[in-house]
């Protein structure tokens, strides 16, 4: 193994199924991953992302379709000839074993040669930051160490494709985010074809290069961290990705309205399935006094309410504002002097200010 760009190989399902029964554990999913992509499956608990990946791995058979690495068919080959790095939830090392020999087991299975696998453990070790840590014994180590010697058994041998199953869930938030932009950071330098599964949104904004959303079995929709935050497609999506709260809206011969008021968009409104709902991202809506921005109008969306609730978090404050139509809003406001000068309080009466380019509209079906 080298710190360089590996030969990355891409990866292609194709109408993939498995059934538990009656159940529709993953119901024909289709989707392509690129060569040295990073890509995320991302959903709540029994969505299906798990099961897709034990399906790649080789560990679960689908009921039906096709999973191909660099254009060859993967379906009938057992996980040991599939050439897939793969690194558990619990980590599944060997407690017998000291680092150096956990991380060398693939290689020794391959019939490496004695310098090759040592040369391929020290490499291995050096890059997830552990050299010197051949000799210690598994229980001698952290949770993060722990989560190190597990990705580095998984890329020791070079493997086509690396599969990563909730990797991160057994360490503390801390810890959790610092591994999740070293993982990053050790993708950039291998550039191996990875997919890994996660629940935890901030975990998959962070280290993909896309992420695919998972409901019910189903593929929801695929895209970068960036497309599927901005232009969620669906309420599922919205309120997965992120923190949102929506207004429904009604169609008139004007376009899209929240009552009597109509909606302003910096976009040409898209053909929608379904009702029709306004996300408002908490950040991205602005607290004004009533009536202070009236001339404004024709360039943002203003909704008058009145402060129902507001909680200092840290770095932010939360303001629960119900507006005049009876829906409750959430707005988001950086913790920085300026803004602490004249905070609004419970009781008051607000205009929330939303920007023509932040009115995002989302379809009202697709909430799991």
């Amino acid at each position: 193994m080298t710190e360089r760009k590996t030969s990355a190989m891409p990866v292609q399902v194709q109408m993939l199924s498995k059934h538990f029964g009656a159940v529709r554990a993953v119901d024909d999913v289709t989707f392509d991953i690129r060569p040295g992509e990073l890509l995320t499956l991302l959903g709540p608990s029994g969505s299906g992302k798990t099961t897709l990946l034990m399906m790649i791995a080789g560990f679960s058979r689908p009921t039906q379709g096709s999973i191909r690495i660099a254009g060859q068919e993967i379906v009938h080959l057992p996980p040991h000839r599939r050439n897939i790095g793969m690194v558990f939830q619990n980590y599944a090392l060997f407690p017998h074993m000291t680092v150096g020999e956990n991380v060398a087991y693939p290689l020794r299975l391959r019939k490496f040669g004695r310098s090759e696998v040592e040369e391929r453990t020290r490499r291995a070790l050096d890059m997830v930051q552990l050299a010197g840590y051949d000799t210690r014994r598994i229980n001698e180590l952290s949770g993060g160490q722990r989560q190190r010697i597990a990705l580095a058994r998984a890329i020791v041998f070079e493997p086509r494709v690396l599969l990563m199953d909730e990797p991160l869930s057994a360490l503390d938030k801390h810890l959790r985010e610092a591994m999740q932009i070293e993982i990053r950071q050790l993708h950039d330098r291998l550039g191996m074809t990875t997919i890994s599964v996660t629940h935890d949104q901030r975990e998959a904004l962070t280290m993909s290069d896309r992420i695919a959303v998972f409901s019910n079995g189903r593929l929801a929709q695929i895209g970068t961290p960036t497309e599927l935050y901005e232009k969620p497609e669906s309420r599922f999506i919205a309120e997965f990705i992120g923190e949102s709260t929506f207004l429904p809206l009604k169609p008139t011969p004007r376009g899209l309205a929240y009552g009597d008021q109509p909606v302003r968009l910096a976009e040409e409104l898209p053909a929608s399935g379904g009702d029709s709902l306004l996300m408002l991202r908490p950040e991205r809506l602005r607290l004004v006094a009533p009536g202070s921005e009236t001339g404004s109008g024709e360039e943002a969306n203003l909704f008058q309410g009145q402060v129902r609730t507001v909680v200092f978090q840290g770095e932010s404050l939360l303001f629960e504002v119900v507006l005049d139509g009876g829906h409750k809003v959430s707005v988001r406001m950086a913790n920085r002097s300026e803004n602490l000068r004249q905070l609004p309080r419970a009781g008051d009466r607000v205009a929330l200010r939303l920007e023509r380019a932040d009115a995002r509209i989302v379809r009202a079906e697709g909430r799991a």
